[in-house]
């Protein structure tokens, strides 16, 4: 059918058209609807049965522009597209991490899927001080299998070229080079920040050698294919309760360098860490809270790493470096040891993209609601020159780094400097 947008009467109508959902929502039944979408770029409605409250699940809806914009801001419908592809290679390389898609018409630019409705957001319990003691070994798991098994390390090169193909994406891959590697450094005009921070914008825009240093990250991305990205992986993008956790919204998939995801991760809990600064008054609470994130960004490299590691040496099919070229005398000390320096320069990845994402989220178009919802501009301001502090040496210092625990402690130095 032709695209229209849906509204909360309209989407149960249209879904009840959808032979796929028949078992799902049978249309005998009576349903009702919800929109709920609070993102930057779509519609979500919530879809759930009158009679039957376990009959329910989530539709997805893209908008031909850029929702937190408005119309004067054109997007192409496409990126449903991707997102739903995505999910269905989640579906199949690490299911139990993501919601499972019912249906999708891309005329219609929608996607039916699982209603996380047992889970929540990550972000804002993450302020409120929850702890999640199973997110770093799941996320870890999620990280490890999709990198892995969507590079050519376990790909063959015919495979992983259709791969790239499929995810060129370049509609949104173009607005996240702008938002994240470019127009925060520079004059431009959706750029916003604290105005007691503005030294420190015009000092960042001015510093030639983190400006060099970022566009060569910016550079990576654009042309560093190592495997498939969620490419947004940020809390927001994340929901989980104490027993599971579930990765949504991938329509910025593409294939680019594998830290991006791992770093978007990282960087999240680092934002969040330097937000108790100011959200957690009490010193013991706040000091506690903030060595559970600091352990958890450390089991979730020090996981993905040694998962990694384990399914290069137990699925090693790909055409990169495949086994019959370690086979010599010696050989298979040197594979570990390719192996070691890949994962370690991986890890450099995530520290210069993860300061630059820092960096991003205090300059740029967008932040995060750990900080904006920091009332007092004074406390919001010190927490912001932590970020933009810490966020320049990861990317200044990140070719030093052997170790996820060298980020940690440069984490702590700076933030000893702070007085709340």
């Amino acid at each position: 059918m032709a695209y229209k947008e849906l509204d909360t009467k309209s989407v149960v109508e249209y879904l009840k058209t959808r032979p796929a959902l028949a078992e799902v929502l049978p249309v005998n039944d009576e349903y009702e609807a919800s929109e709920i979408g609070d993102g930057n770029l779509n519609m979500v409605f919530i879809i759930q049965s009158k009679t039957v409250p376990e009959r329910t699940v989530i539709v997805k809806q893209a908008l031909p522009y850029l929702r937190v914009v408005g119309e004067s801001w054109p997007l192409t419908r496409d990126r449903i597209i991707y997102e739903t592809e995505a999910l269905k290679i989640y579906n199949e390389i690490a299911p139990e991490f993501s919601p499972i898609v019912y249906d999708n018409d891309y005329d219609m630019s929608v996607a039916v899927m699982e209603n996380l409705n047992q889970h929540e957001i990550m972000r804002k319990p993450l302020v409120s001080r929850e702890r999640f003691p199973k997110f770093a070994e799941h996320i870890s798991s999620f990280l490890a299998n999709v990198l892995f098994k969507t590079s050519d390390l376990y790909l063959s090169s015919k495979d992983k070229k259709a791969l790239q193909e499929k995810f060129m994406n370049p509609e949104l891959r173009k607005l996240q080079e702008d938002f994240v590697y470019t127009n925060p450094f520079m004059e431009a005009e959706e750029n916003n920040w604290n105005p007691l921070i503005d030294d420190l914008a015009k000092d960042v825009r001015s510093d030639g050698k983190l400006k060099q240093e970022i566009n060569k990250l910016k550079i990576d991305y654009v042309l560093k294919a190592q495997a498939l990205l969620h490419a947004d992986l940020h809390t927001g993008s994340i929901m989980l309760n104490k027993e599971e956790t579930k990765v949504i919204d991938p329509e910025f998939a593409f294939v680019g360098p594998m830290a991006y995801d791992i770093a978007a991760v990282i960087q999240n809990l680092i934002l969040n860490y330097a937000s108790h600064f100011a959200h957690t008054k009490d010193t013991a609470q706040r000091e506690s809270y903030q060595d559970y994130l600091l352990e958890t960004i450390q089991d979730i490299w020090n996981g993905f790493a040694f998962k990694f590691d384990q399914l290069w040496q137990a699925e090693n099919q790909g055409d990169l470096s495949p086994n019959s070229y370690w086979d010599f005398e010696g050989g298979e000390e040197a594979f570990a040891e390719f192996r070691k320096d890949y994962l370690q320069n991986v890890l450099q990845d995530v520290a210069g993209i993860g300061g630059t994402k820092m960096l991003r989220r205090m300059f740029g178009i967008v932040t995060v609601w750990d900080i904006s919802s920091i009332e007092d501009e004074h406390e919001r301001a010190k927490v912001e020159r932590f970020i933009v502090n810490l966020g320049r040496r990861w990317i200044m210092e990140r070719k030093s780094i052997s170790s996820i625990e060298q980020l940690i402690a440069m984490t702590k130095e700076e933030a000893a400097k702070l007085e709340f």
